[in-house]
């Protein structure tokens, strides 16, 4: 295995900083908001405080318990996988190292609920018109930016390093 001073393992601190703003913000919200009144902040856009028990737009939420083990034991599980990535990979910040790290953070910010309070604390509410999106919290908004970098950089950027590599070569 690679020194880990050589590896992107020491760029976990993104994934820190993801954690600290998540929980920060969840306890601003906890703490000021009451649960299920919107907030106003802007055109389409509240705080509202609600509680997911279950995973993405509140799938098996109403299953008894067991999915808070379930979904907490599968952020355990995929946090090991891209702590074990990053320390296959340089330790140069890339937008797969970006990406990584942000899935990281937000899968471990949420699963830092889910063993607290056996629920994920959730309160940006977007919405037009009638309509509502998913309530969601930062944890979230990092996993979806990293899932997003990570597809950027499996099919756009390192398929174009590896055409202007074989140019080079050529």
């Amino acid at each position: 295995m690679p020194e880990t001073n050589s590896t992107a393992i020491k760029t976990v601190w993104l994934a820190v900083l993801v954690i600290i703003i998540d929980q920060i913000t969840k306890y601003i919200a906890v703490s000021n908001l009451t649960f299920a009144e919107p907030v106003a902040v802007m055109p389409y856009l509240n705080w509202t405080l609600v509680y997911n028990y279950g995973a993405a737009f509140s799938f098996l939420a109403d299953m008894g318990g067991w999915q808070r083990w379930f979904f907490a034991g599968l952020a355990i599980v995929v946090s090991a996988i891209l702590m074990f990535w990053l320390s296959k990979l340089p330790s140069k910040i890339t937008a797969e190292v970006w990406g990584i790290n942000l899935v990281l953070g937000g899968a471990i910010g949420n699963v830092i609920d889910r063993f607290l309070a056996g629920r994920v604390t959730d309160f940006v509410d977007f919405y037009i018109g009638t309509w509502h999106y998913a309530t969601f919290n930062v944890a979230d908004v990092a996993i979806t930016v990293g899932a997003g970098l990570l597809i950027l950089s499996e099919f756009v950027l390192k398929p174009k390093q590896k055409k202007q590599a074989e140019v080079a070569d050529s």
